[in-house]
């Protein structure tokens, strides 16, 4: 151990040693060499954090774990060619769990932090994807991928095995869901093992949701966020759905608790038919609070934050008139209190929530805020915003006291090659005040007019707002010379429920009359804006409002880029996986609400197309199938539309592959630059630098 952290100190120093600011302006290229954070955990007291860090080098991409005391330099303590995940801290402090596929699989691992190297905690025969530890240390709960009808994990890897060597590769299915997001269903199921953790030796696991036909934790999302052990070690509780044949088009999932030794779980939350989610207990075991939706079928309905006695019994509603909707909650160490993330008007805060009274105190309120740890009279969280990507901060539980922990990408970040940016409102549809950002271009010059990128969110309950985000960077087309809108219009979250409500039966609607309202009033307010010379962007909901633009505001742009957008409704609503989605959005299924899926049906509307359009889609997202872009494509095409194709086989709904994250912008950015005048412009530039150069030359 004394080497590696030898080595490790060594490779820090250098590293500190010869680091020069980036000064190259801001890309895709430098966006995918920026250092990630992930897998935070506190040490017990709150005088020091475990952090992981995700690093591009010369042979790709790694990750390695860092312990930094309050007010102190980070000490690297892994310098492993794997990854080390889901960092859990022991009671006392001394020892740090973690996941590692070190040894062929993802096994637990503990690490001695006064010295030592990591010693393999868990040998079992199948890959563990997330663990908890009880409150005393001598109990984990760990979430593994099960064949249903094993007794033994044994027999679930070696069913596996066989299922892979088998040369019969046909599906059989009987109910949905037959395929989720980017994944056919293989008959395997998430379940929770439980097991007593003596040392660095683990009992044998207990399956306590055997006989479940649901996943713990749920898929695609989902985590051990969504698990908790109960104070006294004695149950766990779980979020998740009821097994039954409708999972496919409801959204019920409740809070079940079930004893550590396995048995017969008990429905928590049997009386509400929504979604259940996030159980934490108080430390002395009295309450528990969770998040919950009142209506079925919604999966965007506000997320309540709920109190449950459970001495008494009594569940309620903590602050009822509190219209916003929950995301992280966490207990102080006295139960009073607890401590909410939610989104708010474009941001995501952190709100310090009196439980007896419902009273509210903001304690962070700018950029995105998530919670990390309540302990000892501090909040640890991450922060985000359109200036930089997540580090670490730490505030007194009034809100006093802010301290950044971290500054991961000093070096790597470009901040000068960044646009400056500003929250915008207007008066939308019905004279509502609708709000928005904008961002001018890097390098802007005053008195001269840019070209805009009108970037749409998807969701359609969404919102662009101040985040950095890893794929949808606005920046970077604020670096590629436009000035950058983006409309949080009438279904976006974080401005109240009935805003985010809005939406439904009305998707081509109050938001077209939003995003419409919205670029004139902000080409008004910020006339270095060329609204007239601008480009529309997309994905999702946003590339199904570039599919519903080009029928119904065909003279608004030079150009749309549509990225795994609904084309047909008619036809989405019978090949999507998530089926409560289109029949909370539009009224029901497609034959019980034709009028409406009709009604807002950008297909009925290609009579209208004229708009240059390039289309972009994935062919494994099974959320927005290959097909509705193939679609769009195909009509451009017969139209003789000025359009493109951009597929990608191994890619969802998302663009996750940092490569073909950098196709995607050249692409993206050509075809915007391209309609815009951008391209010619650039092209006589170069051609003057260059007749210049030749001048200075002679």
């Amino acid at each position: 151990m004394k080497n590696s952290l030898l080595l490790g100190a060594a490779l820090t120093l250098c590293a500190s040693a010869i680091a020069k600011p980036v000064t190259a302006p801001f890309d895709v290229n430098q966006l995918n060499t920026l250092s990630k954070l992930h897998s935070t955990v506190v040490l017990p007291g709150g005088d020091a954090v475990v952090y992981g860090v995700k690093k591009k080098t010369d042979k790709g991409y790694r990750s390695d774990l860092y312990l930094q005391k309050l007010g102190g330099e980070a000490r690297q303590l892994t310098n492993h060619k794997g990854t080390e995940n889901n960092l859990v801290a022991s009671k006392d402090g001394k020892t740090l769990y973690f996941l590692s596929g070190r040894s062929g699989s993802s096994q637990i691992w503990a690490l001695p932090l006064d010295g030592g190297e990591a010693v393999q905690v868990s040998d079992l025969p199948l890959g563990i994807d997330g663990f908890k530890l009880s409150n005393d240390n001598g109990q984990v709960v760990m979430q593994l991928r099960v064949n249903v009808d094993c007794d033994t994990l044994q027999c679930s890897a070696d069913k596996q095995k066989a299922k892979k060597e088998n040369k019969q590769k046909g599906r059989h299915y009987d109910q949905l869901m037959v395929r989720h997001w980017d994944t056919w269903s293989d008959g395997l199921r998430n379940h929770l093992f439980v097991a007593k953790l003596e040392g660095n030796t683990l009992s044998e696991p207990v399956d306590v949701t055997a006989g479940l036909d649901t996943e713990v934790p749920s898929l695609p999302f989902s985590g051990m966020e969504e698990v908790s052990f109960t104070p006294d070690g004695k149950h766990v509780v779980y979020s998740a759905k009821a097994p039954s044949r409708d999972q496919a088009w409801q959204t019920n999932y409740d809070l079940w608790q079930v004893p550590v030794t396995g048995g017969d779980a008990v429905n928590l939350t049997a009386d509400n038919l929504a979604w259940d989610s996030h159980p934490v207990f108080s430390d002395d075991g009295r309450y528990m609070a969770y998040a919950a939706m009142k209506r079925p079928g919604f999966e965007a309905d506000r997320f309540a934050v709920m109190l449950k006695d459970l001495q008494t019994g009594e569940t309620r509603e903590v602050a009822p008139l509190w219209d916003r909707s929950a995301r992280g909650i966490a207990f102080a160490e006295e139960s009073h209190t607890l401590y909410v993330s939610a989104q708010d008007l474009g941001q995501v805060a952190i709100y310090a929530m009196d439980v007896r009274f419902g009273d509210k105190r903001t304690l962070v309120a700018e950029g995105s805020n998530a919670m990390v740890k309540v302990t000892n009279g501090k909040l640890f969280y991450t922060h985000n915003d359109l200036s930089g990507p997540n580090d670490l901060y730490v505030m007194g539980l009034d809100g006093s006291g802010k301290q950044r922990l971290t500054d991961l990408n000093k070096d790597l970040l470009n901040k000068q090659g960044l646009g400056e940016f500003q929250q915008f409102s207007f008066k939308g549809w019905n004279n509502e005040t609708v709000y928005g950002y904008w961002i001018k271009p890097a390098g802007f010059e005053q008195g001269k007019k840019y070209p805009v990128a009108f970037l749409v969110h998807g969701g359609p309950q969404g919102s662009f707002g101040t985040r950095w985000h890893g794929r949808w960077n606005a920046q970077l087309w604020a670096a590629a010379g436009f000035g950058v809108v983006m409309i949080d219009f009438h279904g976006s979250t974080g401005y109240g429920q009935a805003f985010t409500d809005s939406i439904s039966l009305d998707w081509g609607g109050k938001p077209l009359d939003d995003l419409q309202k919205g670029l004139a009033a902000v080409g008004q307010q910020q006339p270095w804006l060329d609204t007239k010379n601008a480009c529309a962007a997309g994905g999702s909901y946003g590339g199904y409002m570039m599919n519903w633009i080009a029928g119904n505001w065909n003279d608004g742009f030079k150009c749309l880029v549509n990225h795994a957008g609904l084309f047909d409704m008619r036809s989405f609503y019978n090949v999507t996986e998530e089926l409560w989605f289109p029949e909370h959005e539009f009224g029901g299924s497609y034959w019980e609400a034709t009028e409406t899926y009709e009604k807002f049906n950008p297909v009925n509307h290609i009579d209208k197309w004229q708009t240059p359009m390039l289309v972009v889609h994935g062919a494994k997202d099974y959320r927005v199938p290959l097909e509705q872009g193939l679609a769009a494509f195909t009509v451009l095409q017969r139209k003789g539309i000025d359009s493109e194709l951009l597929v990608y086989d191994n890619e969802n709904h998302w663009i996750i592959n940092p490569d073909n994250l950098v196709q995607w912008y050249d692409v993206v950015l050509g075809w915007m630059k391209r309609h815009t005048g951008q391209e010619q412009a650039m092209d006589a530039n170069e051609a003057l630098r260059q007749e210049m150069l030749g001048t200075q030359a002679e």
